[in-house]
C-alpha cells in the first residue's frame, strides 16, 4: 500500500465571502499541493468542514478535485458517521471510480462500546468497493477506538488497510506499531507527533498544515521515512510554531488563516465555526516570515 505512504493532506473547502464553495481556489490548492510534493489528498474530512457541506456540494467538490488532480496522486474520500446504515447508503450511492480509498471516522456522539465500533466497520467493509482507512479521533468523537479493536479490524478485513490515528496518544501509537499486521498502515493525524510516529515505523501523515507548506512538510516526512532523524527534526523545529498556531483556536479556521496569508484562499468558515481572530492572523504572518528566513 505504498500509495498511502508519505504526506497526505486533509484539504480545506475554500469559501467565497457569500459562503458558497470557491471552486477556483480549490482547484488551485490541489495544483499547489501536487506540484510541491503532497503524495495524496483527502477530500471531505473534518478540515474540509464536512459537517456543514451539503450532499450536492460534496459531489461538486469531489469532481473539482478529481478534475484538477487529473490522476496525478491518489484520492481519499471521507464517508463516515454515527448512523451505520446511512454510511453504507452513501457508499453505495457514491461514484468511487476515481477514488482510491474512503476515510471513515469512528462513530461519534453515540459513544458505542468497542464491539459496536467493530460491527460498524465490519458492515462498512462488506459494503465498500474500495479500500478503507479507519479514522480514530477521540477528541471529536468522545470515544476512543482501542488498539485492540483497530488491529482486530485490520486482521479480519482485507480492505481495511490503514488507520488515521489522531488521539495525540504516543503510547497508543506505539502499541499499534508494535502489534499491527505487516501490511497495515499506521498514519498519523497529529501534525505535532507525526515525525516521531514515522521514525517508529509509521507510514506517514494525513496533515492539516501540510497543505500550506507542502514542500517543507513532505521533505520532513520523507526524511523521517528514510530514518534521517536529525535532518527531519531540523524541519520539524522550524514548523513547530506554525503547527501550534493553526490549532490554537479551531480547525480549520487556523489553517485557513495560513492559506489566506499565502493568497491561496480566503479565511471564511461556516458557522458554528468562526474565522481566525486578528491576533491569530498576525501571529500566523509572523510565523510564516520566520519560516522563510
Amino acid at each position: 500500500m505504498t500509495k498511502f505512504h508519505g504526506t497526505g493532506v486533509a484539504i480545506i473547502t475554500p469559501f467565497n465571502d457569500d459562503l458558497t464553495v470557491d471552486h477556483t481556489a480549490l482547484a488551485n490548492l490541489v495544483n499547489f499541493n501536487v506540484e510541491n510534493g503532497t503524495d495524496y489528498i483527502v477530500i471531505s474530512g473534518t478540515t474540509g468542514e464536512s459537517v456543514t457541506i451539503t450532499k450536492d456540494e460534496k459531489k461538486a467538490i469531489t469532481q473539482t478535485i478529481i478534475k484538477a488532480n487529473n490522476g496525478r496522486v491518489p484520492l481519499v474520500l471521507g464517508i463516515g458517521g454515527n448512523n451505520t446504515a446511512n454510511v453504507i447508503e452513501e457508499i453505495k450511492a457514491t461514484d468511487l471510480s476515481q477514488i482510491d480509498a474512503i476515510l471513515s471516522v469512528s462513530p461519534y456522539y453515540s459513544k458505542p462500546q468497542q464491539e459496536g465500533i467493530y460491527q460498524h466497520f465490519k458492515a462498512i467493509s462488506q459494503a465498500s468497493p474500495v479500500d478503507i482507512i479507519l479514522y480514530n479521533v477521540p477528541g471529536r468523537t468522545s470515544s476512543n477506538m482501542s488498539p485492540e479493536t483497530t488491529l482486530r479490524l485490520a486482521k479480519d478485513f482485507e480492505n481495511i488497510i490503514a488507520v488515521k490515528e489522531a488521539g495525540n496518544n504516543v503510547h497508543q501509537y506505539l502499541k499499534l506499531l508494535r502489534d499491527k499486521p505487516e501490511d497495515f498502515l499506521i498514519i498519523s493525524g497529529d501534525d505535532d507527533l507525526v515525525l516521531g510516529v514515522v521514525l517508529a515505523g509509521g507510514a506517514g501523515v494525513i496533515s492539516v498544515l501540510g497543505q500550506a507548506v507542502p514542500k517543507q512538510f513532505s521533505k520532513m516526512i520523507n526524511l523521517g521515512l528514510e530514518g534521517k532523524a536529525k535532518e527531519a527534526y531540523a524541519i520539524h523545529f522550524k514548523l513547530m510554531d506554525l503547527t501550534s498556531l493553526i490549532f490554537s483556536e479551531n480547525n480549520p479556521a487556523g489553517i485557513k488563516g495560513v492559506l489566506e496569508a499565502l493568497d491561496l484562499s480566503k479565511s471564511v468558515v461556516r458557522l458554528p465555526l468562526v474565522e481566525a481572530s486578528k491576533e491569530l492572523k498576525q501571529n500566523i504572518k509572523k510565523a510564516l516570515k520566520k519560516l522563510e528566513s
